[in-house]
């Protein structure tokens, strides 16, 4: 509750007279944010926090004045989303790790633990497949390019086009990283 004058004497609250009137205002729970105030903790923009919830990745509630208001524990939730991000996943990809943890309260240990795990092996696949494209590229970088009949980059005639789509390295980096194998 608060009081609004048009007199600018004073700004405590006085007795009702003709120039004031009582506008009750209901109080915002400290537990709810403004979508300003969720952008700026989040370090993201307001229209990303949108986005977010459009795509059920996070969820608001309204204000009587139809203004959205999200708890605290979606900063958590955003958190998550920019690591899945960081990580190289696709917003399918976080939302679906998102599905595994409560949507109306902060993740308990547990609950952080079976999705990070998912997660890590996800880190842990991607970290072979880098390798094993680290050391293909090392092997066409020693070879000195020699002898053709073995450098990896030269496709003398397009003969890579037999192999289908898309890059051959990153094929091979996938093959070796789905296998669970680094070449030494």
């Amino acid at each position: 509750m608060r009081w609004r004058s048009n007199t600018r004497h004073s700004h405590r609250p006085r007795r009702a007279r003709c120039d004031t009137e009582l506008v009750t205002e209901p109080a915002q729970p400290r537990n709810l944010l403004a979508i300003g105030e969720v952008a700026e903790r989040a370090g993201i923009s307001v229209p990303a926090v949108r986005y977010y919830e459009e795509r059920g990745l996070i969820r608001s509630q309204r204000s009587s004045a139809n203004q959205r208001r999200f708890p605290r524990h979606v900063l958590r939730r955003l958190a998550v989303i920019s690591a899945g991000q960081r990580m190289g996943l696709s917003l399918r990809e976080v939302g679906d790790a998102l599905a595994v943890l409560p949507a109306d309260r902060a993740p308990t240990r547990a609950e952080w633990s079976a999705m990070s795990a998912d997660w890590s092996a996800m880190v842990a696949g991607r970290i072979r497949g880098l390798q094993a494209l680290q050391q293909s590229l090392d092997s066409s970088i020693g070879c000195g390019c020699l002898s053709l009949d073995r450098c990896g980059i030269f496709n003398a005639g397009d003969e890579a086009a037999a192999e289908g789509p898309g890059s051959r390295w990153e094929r091979r980096a996938r093959e070796i990283s789905a296998a669970g194998n680094v070449p030494s």
